[in-house]
C-alpha cells in the first residue's frame, strides 16, 4: 500500500536537504564564526555559488 505524497514537492524537499546539508561541511558557516547577520548571509551566498558551479 502506498502513501499518498505529493512527488514533486518531495523532490524539491529533498534539494533543499542536501544543499544544508553541503554548508554544513563548510566549517565557518557550521559554528557561525560571523557575528552580523549581513556578513553570516554572504557567506552562505558564496558557498551556495560555489556548491552550483
Amino acid at each position: 500500500m502506498c502513501i499518498p505524497h505529493d512527488a514533486v514537492l518531495c523532490r524539491q524537499r529533498h534539494k533543499i536537504e542536501i544543499m544544508f546539508g553541503r554548508l554544513k561541511d563548510w566549517h565557518r558557516i557550521h559554528t557561525r564564526y560571523d557575528r552580523c547577520a549581513h556578513t553570516f548571509f554572504s557567506a552562505i551566498c558564496i558557498a551556495n555559488v560555489i556548491f552550483w558551479l
